[in-house]
């Protein structure tokens, strides 16, 4: 026969024991919820998949004249072509930026606006821009805002040595690389083209042919 002494442990051991169990549930369970709100936290956002016919997202950039260029001032009012790029001074986006340079006179006459979107930074832009002498705008979208936005795929930023207009030596560094795609925006702000595929010397004339055919319509 149990003594008092030792038996008034062993009646309050499931007691005990039962406020343990129930405690060690309790952490578990706020745990586990604490694990799931960090993996939602953790979850990348949706890939935006914008088509023909989607109204242009609206968004400002910085120009490679240091301003403020914005879509809503733009959209709606006039065909707007946008080409996001991979960057500046590289050998692929150097032939596609002189190919709408040469094309700029006819895009014009038709009132089109044309700017080039690249992760590169104003100041890359401005060299890139005098050592070519482009006749359009271009945006620095260092942080990949804008490509987000129009679902544009962006990879790993880098640097590059290359040279000035006048010839002098010149590196730079890129935050982002964002993929060749092209959008043409129509007058009423609505995508009216897309090319996810974009060929560097042959996106200005293919966008030319398209907006001269839709103008006709």
């Amino acid at each position: 026969m149990y003594s008092p002494v030792y038996s008034r442990p062993f009646v309050n051991a499931p007691h005990a024991w039962f406020k343990t169990v129930a405690a060690l549930g309790l952490a578990l369970a706020i745990g586990a919820l604490c694990d799931s709100a960090r993996a939602d936290d953790a979850k990348p956002a949706q890939q935006v998949e914008l088509k023909v016919g989607d109204p242009a997202p609206a968004f400002e950039a910085r120009t490679d004249a240091d301003t403020t260029w914005e879509s809503s001032s733009r959209f709606g009012k006039r065909w707007v072509v946008i080409y996001f790029y991979p960057g500046d001074f590289t050998p692929g986006c150097t032939a596609q930026a002189k190919a709408f340079r040469e094309t700029m006179q006819k895009l014009s006459e038709r009132g089109v606006e044309v700017v080039g979107v690249s992760g590169d930074s104003v100041q890359t832009h401005e060299a890139f821009k005098k050592a070519y002498q482009l006749n359009f705008t271009l945006l620095s979208d260092e942080e990949g805002v804008v490509a987000k936005k129009y679902g544009v795929p962006i990879g790993k930023g880098g640097s590059a040595k290359t040279k000035g207009a006048d010839g002098s030596p010149l590196e730079f560094t890129r935050k982002a690389t964002l993929a060749r795609w092209t959008y043409v925006i129509g007058k009423d702000g609505k995508i009216a083209y897309l090319n996810t595929k974009a060929n560097p010397a042959q996106d200005a004339k293919n966008v030319a042919e398209f907006i001269a055919k839709a103008e006709e319509k």
